[in-house]
């Protein structure tokens, strides 16, 4: 029987899930997340969750350790060894604007320009030395960056995917005189061709590794302290995990973590369910993360850019994200009108609701003067909220400048909230060649399930699938995502010029250094899981078209033929008078866990519930009196209708007029959408 911990540290909440398959049964924690030690928090949640930690199986754990530490640039002082010639290629980019308009916007690169040195080296295209590498100027490069401060250092030579050579060497030079093993050779992160993005790739390791490393550290002998004796299992943003001794090297890869682990449990959910194809839609405290799932695999993507002018290519479960959580502050601009996040007020002071001295409306404050959230079973909130003084400030700074009523300005913050959310599901969905229309709507989060009818309606989504622990779903994800590890090597020549044993050979070496990987993280069942893809493109384009392969010993005339259909499927044209060009060929080598009955998730029906009912303000009628329901008594098979709203520990759920609800056998809502979007 197995017994396991999955862990997510969101902007807010740190969330915990403790499930038992020997007792059937699961507990469930959210505490507010401490972000100057984010492991305080998870230590927290498993003294609130009373975990026996020395008798569990596994624990995983999604952090937003190195995602934070990227957007707020609160970063390791990192310096740069490069070939002479090219110290600027992280900082000239691709030649574009922060801001497409106007001569607006900055841009401020990861390593800054004193920091980066030139050394004599040079491969070329085909693995070739042009210049032999000055061993004595890394050697006083390395030098000069340990006398700035510096911390952490990457290697980053023009070429070294085709033949890494010159950067291993330097690395062994520069590790003689470095104070520290932070050291990173850009191969080691990414081997592809295109030096901004691989450089830009492999300074997100090297800033983030001593953060990642000390505070698993922290997190490693908290949990030792406590008597935890097995393999940490941290989660990366291709939707899998690895142990948390290898992730320290590969620090980059557990950026967006957190948003890939509620994506794998929603595959997981969807796929017991018979709905595979999904539209993740997970709204916290703090952000809006908006992904894809068809025919139950998530959408991975190599291309991701985590901000301007920050490409991180490495395979990251394809997320979009935005500013738009319950804490986003709703303002009028300097031209009068409203405007809804990305600034938010976080956990601390919190919503104006929390009572720890925030000011300032939020989104969470509209739902609850609107009759949405329940006042008296707000989480993390000092004292009883003074609803009328909230009313009074939503009145003042909202209300008074748009001539409107405290109740119209707070369902004006819904709207427009609503809106910025819709517009990052069109994102991932229309953008793509997707139509909602064919996808259900997966909502979680603690504020997913209270938005997600009026942005199913807003684009014409069927149905929501709502889980039995929408709160915590990126740690549920945590506790059912697979091993995983990636690879990614660069052809990049004409299809006509290609060696298809070399591609034979590629994947079947990738494959080995999986499995060898896996052996080294222990856990799983034994069963791997191997998944083949070629990024391609017409000779002459820029952009990568990512090519699923079926067979490592395809043939060329297949890999063209595959190339095509995935051209006509995303652009519905063929340009038979154009050739392909094969760019990479990836891998992932992916270790099955044992899985989890989701089951477990269920409550006990509550032997004695009193029907309740409050106002509550919709868009579709304004104020209405509305039964307000306790999920855990929403046995399977039960079916309601709407207007109702659903209450549970770690979230809310809004069933607009012309709703109707079934659900299924282990807990999940299936929610009819009805008007707006299709008849219920």
């Amino acid at each position: 029987m197995t017994k396991i911990v999955g862990c997510d540290v969101g902007g807010t909440f740190t969330d915990l899930i403790y499930l038992d398959e020997a007792t059937g049964g699961a507990r469930i924690a959210k505490v507010p997340t401490t972000v100057a030690n984010q492991s305080q928090g998870v230590l927290s949640a498993l003294d609130k969750a009373q975990v026996d930690i020395t008798a569990l199986d596994s624990l995983v754990h999604g952090t937003t350790a190195t995602t934070n530490a990227l957007l707020e640039r609160k970063l390791a002082k990192t310096g740069l060894i490069t070939t002479a010639g090219f110290r600027d290629i992280l900082e000239l980019g691709r030649r574009t604007r922060p801001s497409a308009y106007g001569l607006t916007g900055s841009f401020t690169p990861l390593i800054p320009r004193n920091l980066r040195m030139e050394v004599p080296e040079r491969m070329d295209v085909d693995g070739n030395v042009v210049i032999p590498l000055d061993e004595e100027a890394v050697k006083r490069a390395a030098e000069s960056l340990v006398a700035e401060g510096c911390e952490s250092l990457l290697i980053h030579f023009l070429h070294s995917y085709t033949d890494p050579t010159h950067e291993k060497r330097a690395k062994e030079i520069a590790l003689s005189v470095w104070p520290n093993a932070y050291v990173t050779a850009g191969h080691e992160i990414l081997s592809e061709f295109r030096e901004y993005e691989r450089g830009v790739t492999a300074a997100v390791n090297a800033a983030v590794q001593p953060i990642l490393e000390r505070y698993l550290a922290r997190l490693t002998k908290g949990l030792s302290q406590r008597g935890y004796t097995k393999d940490l299992l941290v989660m990366q943003g291709n939707g899998g995990t690895v142990s948390a001794e290898a992730i320290s090297k590969l620090a980059v890869n557990t950026v967006m973590s957190g948003p890939a682990s509620g994506v794998m449990a929603a595959a997981r959910t969807g796929s017991v369910s018979g709905r595979e194809n999904l539209i993740t839609f997970d709204m916290g405290g703090t952000s809006c993360d908006v992904g894809l799932i068809k025919d139950g695999t998530p959408q991975v993507s190599s291309e991701l850019e985590i901000e301007y002018a920050m490409p991180v290519h490495v395979p990251m479960v394809d997320v979009h994200t935005i500013g738009a959580g319950g804490g986003s502050i709703a303002r009028i601009d300097a031209g009068g009108l409203l405007q809804v996040g990305p600034e938010s007020a976080g956990a601390q002071p919190g919503p104006i609701c929390y009572g720890r001295g925030g000011t300032e409306p939020t989104i969470t404050d509209a739902n609850l003067v609107l009759g949405r959230l329940n006042q008296a079973r707000l989480l993390a909130v000092e004292g009883a909220p003074d609803i009328r003084a909230i009313q009074d400030r939503i009145a003042a700074v909202i209300g008074e400048p748009l001539g409107l009523s405290w109740e119209a300005a707070a369902a004006a913050i819904l709207r427009i909230a609503n809106d910025r959310m819709a517009g990052a599901v069109r994102m991932v969905s229309l953008s793509r060649g997707h139509d909602p229309r064919d996808f259900s709507l997966f909502a979680f989060g603690g504020a997913g399930p209270l938005h997600a009818g009026a942005i199913a309606r807003e684009l014409g989504v069927p149905t929501l699938l709502i889980p039995a622990r929408p709160g915590i779903t990126n740690a549920l994800g945590c506790a059912v995502a697979d091993l995983r590890h990636d690879f990614v090597n660069t052809i990049n020549k004409p299809m006509a010029s290609v060696d298809m044993s070399l591609v034979r050979d590629t994947f079947e070496a990738q494959i080995a250094e999986g499995r060898a990987r896996l052996d080294r993280d222990g856990g799983g069942t034994g069963a791997v899981r191997v998944i083949h893809t070629a990024d391609m493109q017409f000779i002459g384009q820029s952009h990568l078209l990512s090519v699923p392969i079926a067979d490592p010993a395809i043939s060329r005339e297949d890999l063209q033929a595959a190339f095509e259909a995935v051209y006509w499927a995303r652009f519905e044209v063929a340009l038979p008078e154009i050739k392909a060009n094969l760019v990479n060929l990836n891998t992932a080598v992916i270790g099955i866990r044992q899985q989890v009955d989701l089951r477990l998730l269920l409550d006990p029906v509550p032997a004695d519930v009193h029907p309740e009912s409050r106002p509550v303000w919709f868009e579709e009628g304004g104020w209405t009196e509305t039964p307000i329901l306790q999920r855990a008594t929403l046995s399977p098979g039960t079916q309601l209708f709407g207007p109702a709203i659903v209450e549970q520990m770690d979230t809310t759920t809004v069933l607009a007029p012309g709703m109707r609800v079934e659900v299924d056998e282990i807990g999940n809502m299936i929610v009819h959408v009805g008007p707006g979007g299709v008849a219920a």
